[in-house]
């Protein structure tokens, strides 16, 4: 099948943009094999054996005691200092009790030589007063499971060695990454980030919120009062929830009571911190409403639902301007636990199970993630005259998301952390990004600063093997309206580990959905509107975290705008199509050519096999899947070895138009200019117009199919009667064989028996009447 390059979209020469040619950047997946855990420690293995071990040498501040006192009140006020050569970390604030952790990277061929400095509140003093001096060979090691050293106090002394007022308790070892401290450690090759900037430094897991769908059935309204007397007016239902609102449609009953019973629904999430304010409306006049009474009903009293069974409605008495007048509005309200709230699109979603936690089946194994690091990151920013990254690693599967540590100023980062998910649902994807971190010098501005987007991918669950490990290199891809630009590459180890293959195989015979997607669906809009609301729930709580996980990166992960219209992604799905049905094509166009006998041996074969068939109709059935059986087996040998990654030829993302980006990254509403604007939309008119012919020819062949027995057309319907009637006369006399056998020989006559074409059946069908003569 020949396709058009554009699907025949033509652009004003003068505004046609050139398109990108296709980069010699290596986009594909790479198998990497790096040293993960720790060969001569199985005990750091058994919990972070999908890393690489990384050496810390970490030093604990307790508490000092014993300093020379400043001021009148006779109170201590210190600073504890770790010094490692030119690496040091500074406790957070004055006094004599710290409790931090300050952690040294191994890795940078540290110095012999560990100081551990108390200094006064006045840091311009160069003098200390005193210190500890540590030797870093004899400093012990500790591997979890270990319990934690214990920290022992230490003389202070002096630069000469001599002793001097006060100790100062500490604990120092050497350990990895997987040492309970690390993730609350400060950093001390990150030294020129403010305090306030080294909260976002660390790594942390965050939770989504528990999400559920709000049911609010409005049923009726009674002794409701109107302001003008004279006339009764369009009484409408307002329900309004935070930044959610939806509205029943406008009852006009002539009197003072209305009704509707009509649901509506909106999301809500645990911990329930907004009320459901209900108003009465009525419409008064152009673009004007007056509320007729209201009512706010908090969701800690709201029933909750985990099935399709119908709950008790209740009265509420409505709030009103007048309070002698008593108006009340019947509603049904809960909280429907039994389906899942979308916060993801549907097509790669990491998460299925209901709200209600009832409701939730066992596990079916295990997803363990090993993030190690990324190289050939892009300068994202830049510092003291160069380009410079400060990167940092999300990963979001199901309701647990994770966050790695930031790795300042660095294009090549190794994070080497792992964390582990449970798993209920084989045909999810777990979804990993990379972001640069803009948020570690603080400050008042620091609100208005985005992080950085550097690139995403995506592995479906269900394409891994079990218990495999999977080492890969993906490369990290950013799409704009300048065009397709790998930032770097991202390493990741992956290990899905099965609980149960019974179990696992038995969740594909299942509903994908809670059952009440199925007993009371919800339309196609509901769900992209209410997907929309959890998606803002959602980024507005784990905004409020500390550190937040930012709503830049929440969208992002969560593909905010996968739903918006883009040529490109048209295309995408028009090609995606064309290459589900090259199959069927290819089947036609072979099955042409056995009945044109361009292969005469073959249509001999094909013969002999439809006499086997019609002599023996047993067969039939099991030829066809036994078929399927060695199908199957022959092209196991091409089954997929790697995990899915970011396919740039799929998306089309190489070979798009500089123009067609634009349109795809343009924000809504539109910021360009009438020029523009006026070829996007000749160019939307003339695909729009291809796409209708389309349409309109499918339902042109499913109106004849209609036409054969509608008598539109006397002749035609009375043709097919006749030729049904003969058929059936034909059937009853004649042995089903024979004539199963008469249609496969006539269907695979040689070519010198053949009418030259189009055939009688396709001249009849074309003739049959359809409604286009009757559009406007």
């Amino acid at each position: 099948m020949v396709l058009p390059k554009h699907l025949g979209i033509a652009c004003p020469p003068t505004l046609e943009k050139m398109q990108i040619p296709l980069s010699e950047e290596d986009y594909s997946l790479k198998e990497t094999s790096p040293h993960l855990g720790n060969g001569s420690n199985e005990r750091l293995g058994t919990k972070y054996d999908l890393v690489e071990q990384m050496l810390f040498l970490y030093v604990r501040v307790v508490k000092a005691k014993g300093l020379p006192s400043k001021g009148n009140n006779g109170g201590s006020s210190h600073f504890v200092e770790a010094k490692v050569g030119n690496l040091s970390g500074l406790t957070r604030h004055p006094g004599s009790e710290w409790n931090q952790v300050f952690t040294f990277s191994k890795d940078r061929n540290l110095p012999s030589v560990l100081e551990v400095k108390v200094r006064s509140k006045d840091l311009s003093k160069d003098e200390p007063v005193g210190l500890v001096v540590f030797d870093l060979n004899e400093i012990p090691e500790r591997v979890p499971p270990d319990s934690p050293l214990a920290p022992q106090w230490y003389n202070l002394e002096d630069w000469r060695g001599n002793k001097v007022q006060g100790e100062v308790m500490l604990a120092v070892w050497i350990g990895t990454q997987a040492d309970e401290a690390f993730p609350e450690a400060w950093h001390c090759d990150a030294g020129s980030i403010s305090d306030e900037g080294m909260a976002n430094l660390r790594s942390k897991v965050y939770v989504s919120p528990k999400l559920w769908y709000v049911r609010v059935n409005v049923i009726e309204a009674q002794e409701l009062h109107f302001t003008d007397k004279t006339r009764f007016p369009e009484v409408f239902v307002k329900v309004v929830m935070g930044i959610q609102g939806l509205r029943t449609r406008i009852s006009k009953n002539q009197s003072v009571n209305h009704m509707w019973n009509e649901d509506l629904i909106l999301v809500a999430a645990e911990p329930f911190e907004e009320q459901v304010v209900i108003s009465v409306e009525a419409k008064v006049g152009p673009n004007r409403d007056e509320v007729m009474g209201k009512v706010a009903i908090s969701l800690h009293n709201v029933e909750r639902r985990l099935d399709g069974t119908t709950l008790n409605s209740k009265w509420y008495n409505l709030e009103m301007k007048e309070t002698n007048i008593s108006s009340r509005i019947h509603l049904r309200i809960c909280l429907d636990g039994g389906y899942h709230v979308l916060d993801e699109s549907t097509n790669h979603s990491s998460d299925l199970r209901p709200t209600a936690k009832q409701l939730w089946g066992p596990s079916i194994g295990v997803l363990e993630l090993g993030v190690l690091g990324a190289q050939g990151l892009l300068p994202m920013k830049t510092k003291d005259g160069r380009g410079t990254t400060d990167a940092y690693s999300v990963a979001k599967y199901g309701q647990k998301w994770i966050r790695s540590r930031t790795v300042v100023d660095c294009l090549a980062p190794r994070w080497n952390e792992q964390y582990t998910w449970e798993v209920y649902e084989p045909c999810t994807v777990l979804t990993v990004g990379v972001f640069d971190n803009c948020h570690l010098q603080g400050g008042e501005k620091a609100a208005a600063v985005r992080d950085n987007v550097i690139g995403k991918i995506r592995i479906r669950l269900s394409t891994l093997e079990s218990d495999r490990v999977y080492i890969h290199s993906y490369p990290l891809l950013i799409l704009s309206n300048g065009g397709l630009k790998k930032m770097g590459e991202i390493q990741l180890a992956l290990r899905f580990s099965c609980l149960s293959m019974l179990s696992m195989l038995q969740t594909y015979l299942q509903p994908l959905l809670p059952k009440m997607h199925y007993i009371h669906p919800l339309s196609v809009s509901q769900i992209e509107l209410l997907r929309y609301h959890a998606m803002q729930i959602v980024s507005i709580r784990l905004g409020r975290s500390e550190p937040p996980l930012r709503r830049e990166v929440v969208e992002f992960m969560l593909d905010v705008g996968s739903h918006m219209w883009s040529m490109r992604r048209s295309k995408v799905n028009f090609f995606r199509i064309v290459s589900a049905l090259s199959g069927l094509v290819a089947s036609i166009k072979w099955f042409n050519r056995i009945c044109n006998w361009k292969s005469p041996l073959m249509t001999v074969m094909i013969h002999l096999l439809l006499v086997i068939l019609v002599v023996f109709p047993e067969l039939i059935l099991p030829t066809f899947f036994l078929n399927l059986f060695f199908i199957g087996i022959w092209r196991y040998r091409w089954k997929p070895r790697h995990p899915p990654f970011m396919d740039t030829k799929l998306s089309l993302a190489d070979a798009v138009s500089l123009d067609e980006l634009g349109e795809e990254f343009d924000p809504f509403p539109t910021a360009q200019q009438t020029n523009v604007l006026k070829m996007r939309y000749d160019r939307l008119r003339s695909v729009a117009g291809r796409v209708q012919i389309v349409a309109g020819d499918l339902a042109a062949q499913g109106e004849r199919m209609q036409a054969l027995l509608s008598w539109r057309d006397p002749r035609a319907t009375t043709l097919f009667l006749i030729f049904c009637f003969l058929v059936a006369v034909v059937l009853y006399v004649t042995p089903m064989r024979v004539v199963a056998l008469a249609t496969g020989f006539y269907i695979l006559r040689h070519p010198s028996l053949r009418q030259e074409p189009p055939s009688v059946f396709f001249n009849f069908f074309r003739r049959l009447p359809a409604q286009t003569d009757r559009l406007l």
